[in-house]
């Protein structure tokens, strides 16, 4: 059987967070994939863009960002309403056999083939090519043609990147008065609007990925899709500063997305999710310089049933930046107050309890920090070179906030942390409902972005919230594919009634079952059990994925 198809919709991403995920794709798997989506109002350009001619508006001023790319072609647009396909595709030599380039042409016009068989399912019945204009184009037969979709396309050592952009409601003042839309100013454009035709951009998404499976990958698929009703207007990106325990109103978009019930918060829970915690003088001893250093361990303040067990093993994990987070997400209680001004003398006291506890792997996680105009990315920087001076052999592991796709990122990646820890939580379809500040797209973007600065990169995933196993599955191929080398699996208990719902149990063999599963694809390790949390066993994980014990060159 011909490998699957991965056709994930995700939503409306920006075009920088799409090109990392893209990349990361392209670089990191031979997987075939479909990522379909809207982006928010950009223009790109190939290298040999004539932008003197052809762009017509400061971008800035319209809404818009300029994005150089690598692929061919002149400046075209992006914006809502716009239905972007990117298929990343490994294909055949165009001479058959193993070896040899593939035939970049042949692809070309197979994608522009897609677009036509599809428009023509959708009932328009005059898209065609148009001799010498690459793209796909209505009327050309009756003398009066019309671009409906853009095709561009990068294909390198049989690897393709980059796509197509098909006008289902798109705003074409962007593209008829702003540009000249990949540098064609005889011919206008179009859309399946303006020409008359009335269908939704799931409608669109539906039957453009069944052709795009039919002719690369013999129809068979896997498509997981995030929720449709995601868009930014529905973000939560603050939480208005409520404080701890504040109602999480997120149980409409739990049902939208399919889940409903759950099991009730008095029920006793199973045998296996019941830890036998006994704490050693080690604990007693880590406890008094946390508190003598005025530091805030996340082993403590989540209550996790597996503190005295990491201590012993000598490592341990400092929150910083504050305990109060600018997000609500369904499942986390932490304090959603108005947070405070980082504490400068932090880093150093970080440092101070990592050396007087003679830690051989530390972690740093954070609350979001989307009041902080680089997300805090600064501070933890900061965290790190500290670690390092005072206790060289140490692992340092970072486990940050998504910082908004930004790219105050590269300030962390700049320090050179052993493992950089972003969790990407639950599936595609809960995330709307389980984080509404973040994106699944987003958090796969900042994970590529890690993996492309050369760093050991980890992920978490929270399990009984209402997802399916094949989902989950699924999650592990998409964090395999852009290069995870650690993943975390482990059972989601509510804190309140205020939160989301416990869906199910889940049973110690399906924790079984997704380590296996994970590690057959690719991951170098998978820590999964019901009590397992994002720094359960983190060095152990660590040496599992191969990351060395730091050299210190005198």
């Amino acid at each position: 059987m011909s490998a699957p198809l991965n056709v994930r919709w995700l939503g409306r991403v920006p075009y920088r967070e799409a090109f990392a995920l893209q990349d990361a794709l392209f670089s990191n798997t031979d997987r075939q994939y479909l990522l379909l989506l809207e982006h928010p109002h950009v223009f790109t350009h190939g290298p040999s863009a004539e932008l003197d001619r052809n762009l017509k508006c400061v971008p800035e001023q319209v809404g818009a960002e300029l994005v150089k790319v690598n692929r061919g072609g002149d400046i075209t647009y992006h914006g809502p309403g716009q239905l972007v396909g990117y298929p990343i595709l490994s294909l055949e030599p165009k001479h058959g056999g193993k070896a040899g380039p593939a035939d970049t042409t042949a692809y070309l016009h197979g994608i522009e083939q897609v677009v036509i068989d599809s428009l023509t399912e959708l009932g328009v019945t005059n898209a065609s090519r148009f001799d010498g204009y690459p793209g796909v184009w209505l009327g050309v037969a009756e003398g009066r043609p019309r671009k409906i979709c853009a095709i561009g396309v990068r294909l390198t050592r049989g690897r393709t990147m980059h796509g197509f952009a098909l006008n289902v409601e798109t705003d074409l003042t962007y593209m008829r008065e702003h540009i000249v839309p990949c540098g064609i100013a005889e011919h206008p454009v179009t859309s399946l609007r303006e020409e008359g035709v009335r269908v939704t951009m799931r409608e669109v998404a539906d039957v453009l990925a069944r052709h795009v499976a039919a002719r690369f990958s013999n129809g068979t698929v896997d498509r997981r899709d995030v929720a449709w009703l995601h868009r930014p207007e529905d973000l939560s990106p603050f939480s208005r500063g409520a404080g701890a325990g504040e109602k999480v109103r997120l149980s409409g978009r739990l049902a939208q997305a399919g889940v409903t019930g759950g099991v009730a918060i008095e029920e006793r829970k199973p045998e296996w999710l019941r830890p036998r915690m006994k704490h050693g003088p080690e604990v007693l001893e880590t406890k008094k310089v946390v508190r003598e250093l005025g530091l805030v361990t996340v082993c403590e303040e989540a209550g996790c049933p597996n503190l005295s067990e990491c201590w012993s093993d000598r490592t341990a994990t400092f929150m910083v930046l504050g305990e109060r987070c600018t997000r609500a997400c369904g499942f986390c209680l932490v304090d959603t107050r108005k947070p405070l001004d980082p504490e400068t003398d932090e880093p150093a006291r970080v440092a101070e309890a990592v050396a007087r506890m003679g830690l051989m792997h530390a972690v740093l996680t954070m609350v979001a920090r989307d009041d902080l105009a680089d997300g805090g990315m600064a501070h933890v920087a900061d965290c790190v070179r500290a670690i390092r001076r005072r206790s060289p052999l140490t692992r340092v592991e970072t486990l940050i906030s998504d910082v908004k796709g930004t790219g105050s990122l590269d300030v962390l990646t700049a320090a050179k942390p052993d493992v950089l820890n972003h969790n990407i939580e639950t599936v595609a379809r809960l995330q709307r409902a389980v984080r509404p500040s973040a994106g699944y797209a987003r958090s796969l973007a900042v994970l590529a972005r890690g993996k492309a600065a050369d760093l050991t990169t980890k992920s978490g995933i929270i399990v009984g919230m209402g997802e399916t196993i094949d989902e989950v599955e699924a999650t592990l191929v998409d964090l395999a594919s852009v290069g995870v080398d650690i993943v975390t699996i482990g059972q989601y208990l509510r804190p309140t009634t205020n939160h989301l719902p416990v869906a199910r149990w889940v049973e110690p063999a399906e924790f079984d079952h997704l380590k296996s599963f994970g590690e057959t694809l690719g991951i170098g390790h998978v820590e999964s059990s019901p009590l397992t949390r994002s720094s359960y066993h983190a060095r152990e994980s660590a040496e599992s994925a191969g990351v060395a014990v730091p050299v210190v060159i005198s």
